[in-house]
């Protein structure tokens, strides 16, 4: 085991934020069994950005270029969050500079470059994960484990959203969000959340049919200045067009059971709301992001007049809590930031050399990025080709 481990940022927005704070909570989680550490930079090309930042969650500098930090000696481990058109040129310059490299989904903007990126992982000396947060929910989790275990039993129907409504405004300005080409809009930002979730739960999906994109504000001003994140900011009398999506509809067949799947970025009132329900043989459960302590359960064990689904509050019994809140105890709840933490966690135990059976359960690898965004391209392919059905 290394004396300590060196971590670094890449991308000082809403998500590299949270990976900022998630290393910083990491070692305290559980049981101190990782090595020291430090948090040495953030990196933004907006260098206002990068510095508050690295003030925020106590990291000793800011850089404005990845290749300052790919050239340091004193950092190890490095989230790379930033545009997923900039994924590739950055992850293969970190991972041949020796870095561990966990990068933020989807893992590229093409399918070309995504496998590009899984074949520079699979030669590296080094570790590259991609992290798909919403696996280290423990209701999700939780949900999973009634599955797997029989409680639940097979799947027959998965039924998700993932509404968000930051786009939802005319005057919500341009940003990178909003460029490329089908399926790099709202499919690829929260339809990437919801497919590999369902995979999660359900197993791999076999086919994708009725696929339909739609962009339904077709231009957007140009910022005055800096944006991060989904923030609004001044906007210019100069409009440029929308190039990608804002919802997306399509269906799945699993090897066992089909889904409906659902996404949008102009879903006004929902913030972000990932909702899905899971039907089985014995029984179904339901999730929505915007409860994140707790799940709804139905098992089907009692006389028909007195069944329905009930409200199961998470806490010490269940998957990533125990052991990792600070106030261990029923009832004290659980947020999206926790599962950063969790990931942080899990990636820096597997840096670290922990061994697999005394960790939390290994981030994804680049290989089921790529097998993610060959969903999302699936999608495309069906509504470009009027709903055609796509074998996986």
């Amino acid at each position: 085991m290394a004396d300590s481990l060196g971590v670094a940022v890449i991308g000082a927005g809403m998500a590299g934020k949270a990976h900022a704070a998630a290393y910083r909570t990491a070692s305290a989680l559980y049981s101190p069994v990782l090595p020291p550490i430090r948090l040495v930079s953030i990196g933004d090309v907006n260098a206002e950005f990068g510095s508050l930042a690295a003030k925020r969650f106590g990291y000793d500098r800011h850089d404005t270029s990845w290749q300052a930090i790919a050239e340091a000696d004193d950092i190890d481990v490095v989230s790379v969050v930033i545009a997923n058109s900039l994924h590739r040129e950055v992850v293969e310059g970190l991972l041949a500079a020796g870095k561990h490299v966990l990068c933020e989904k989807p893992l590229s903007d093409s399918i070309e470059d995504a496998r590009a990126m899984a074949e520079a992982a699979r030669s590296a000396s080094s570790i590259a994960r991609i992290g798909f947060t919403f696996r280290r929910t423990p209701g999700i989790a939780y949900i999973r484990d009634l599955i797997r275990t029989g409680v639940l039993g097979n799947v027959l129907h998965f039924s998700g959203r993932y509404w968000t409504d930051y786009g939802f405004s005319p005057s919500a300005p341009m940003s990178w969000r909003y460029k490329g080409g089908p399926g790099s809009g709202a499919l690829a930002d929260v339809g990437s959340h919801l497919t590999y979730v369902a995979e999660f739960l359900c197993g791999d999906i076999k086919s994708i049919s009725g696929g339909r994109l739609s962009t339904v504000i077709d231009k957007r001003p140009l910022p005055l200045g800096a944006v991060m994140g989904h923030d609004h900011a001044a906007v210019s009398d100069t409009f440029e067009p929308v190039e990608n999506d804002d919802y997306a509809v399509f269906s799945a067949e699993f090897e066992n059971g089909a889904g409906g799947f659902e996404v949008s970025r102009v879903a006004a009132g929902h913030a972000n709301s990932l909702i899905f329900e899971v039907f089985c043989e014995n029984g179904a459960a339901r999730f929505d992001q915007r409860r994140p302590a707790e799940i709804e359960l139905f098992l089907n064990d009692g006389p028909a007049n007195e069944n329905g689904y009930r409200q199961v509050i998470l806490g010490p019994g269940h998957p990533y809590i125990a052991g990792g809140l600070a106030m261990d105890a029923p009832s004290v709840g659980f947020g999206q930031n926790d599962a950063f933490g969790y990931q942080a966690r899990a990636f820096l135990e597997e840096v670290a050399g922990l061994s697999e059976a005394d960790s939390l359960p290994r981030c994804a690898t680049f290989d089921e990025g790529v097998r993610n965004m060959e969903l999302l391209g699936a999608v495309t392919e069906s509504a470009l080709n009027n709903g055609k059905k796509i074998t996986l």
